[in-house]
């Protein structure tokens, strides 16, 4: 049975959506013309020396991508980091240092920001998703309720912080969800057959393209269904919104009946809630706040003392 989705490293795929963010984020912020403040007011010569600074506790995350928007304004600026993505940082921690021509420097200033920071609070909004469970079996997954066009950075973020990677698209697996069942029992159809189907669907029109089989997933919101399911043997079992006396019976139910089929929690979980959800057994709790309720993390650029701006 396949179990893992493709997990989000920085790498060639992920730079390559990230230069088609910064296409636009560049488009938007300049036009087709330049920064006219820095034009005006800051003299062509001038060098400036300026420190990536966190100002609020987190998890740092997005330091490849500073690296990049910089390179796109001027190849002359140089970013010394001091952190990197992963490292706890406390406020008033320099993330890195940046030396160049100035007017360069303060035209990028607002894009590394906004990139590390949005990056940084995913972050750390996944490491502490991540510490409320420790001490149990469960992981931490993100979803698909992520930004357009930011979902490859987003989830290489909730990584970062800890967490795991649930399907990346559509393409990426089958998650058969209540929608997907609402149309089944109107065919007359149950979850069950549902799963059924999906895998001769995957057996007939599905290569090995992705190096690793194809997960299927099934969602159920009802233990009426749920013995039904195991004997069908998704890979995944997705619980939706149950309360945790009814998680903790969908593990016991799953581990007599000897079935390896994984039991995923969902639907509102908080971080008031997690840890109880996790002490029910179950071995994965998917997280859609993880990306659509992260706050982003205060970064600045500060002038030091030697710049000339």
């Amino acid at each position: 049975m396949a179990s893992e989705f493709t997990a989000v490293d920085w790498d060639d795929r992920l730079v390559e959506d990230f230069q088609h963010l910064l296409y636009l984020a560049v488009r938007e912020d300049l036009g087709r013309h330049y920064d006219l403040t820095t034009m005006a007011v800051v003299d062509e010569g001038a060098v400036g020396h300026a420190a990536l600074v966190a100002r609020q506790k987190g998890v740092v995350a997005g330091m490849p991508a500073a690296r990049l928007v910089l390179a796109e304004f001027d190849a002359r600026l140089v970013i010394s980091p001091r952190h990197h993505d992963g490292d706890d940082v406390e406020p008033g921690t320099v993330l890195a240092t940046i030396d160049g021509p100035a007017r360069s420097l303060l035209t990028a200033e607002r894009l590394v920001l906004n990139f590390v920071g949005r990056l940084s609070g995913i972050a750390t909004l996944a490491r502490r998703y991540v510490r409320k469970v420790t001490g149990t079996k469960a992981r931490i997954y993100d979803t698909r309720k992520t930004t357009p066009g930011w979902r490859r950075l987003e989830k290489y973020a909730v990584r970062i912080g800890g967490g795991w990677n649930h399907r990346q698209g559509l393409y990426d697996a089958v998650l058969i969800k209540d929608n997907h069942l609402a149309l089944a029992v109107g065919q007359h159809r149950s979850p069950a057959d549902a799963v059924r189907r999906a895998r001769v669907f995957i057996e007939h029109h599905c290569g090995d393209e992705r190096g690793a089989p194809t997960v299927v997933e099934v969602e159920i919101d009802s233990l009426d269904q749920l013995d039904a399911v195991l004997d069908a043997a998704p890979d995944i079992i997705l619980l939706d919104n149950m309360r945790p006396s009814e998680l903790a019976e969908a593990v016991r139910r799953r581990d007599t009946s000897g079935s390896i089929c994984i039991l995923e929690a969902s639907g509102s979980v908080r971080l008031e809630t997690v840890a109880e959800i996790a002490a029910t057994g179950v071995d994965r709790i998917s997280v859609g706040a993880l990306t659509h309720s992260a706050i982003w993390l205060d970064v600045a650029l500060d002038w030091l003392p030697n710049a000339v701006p």
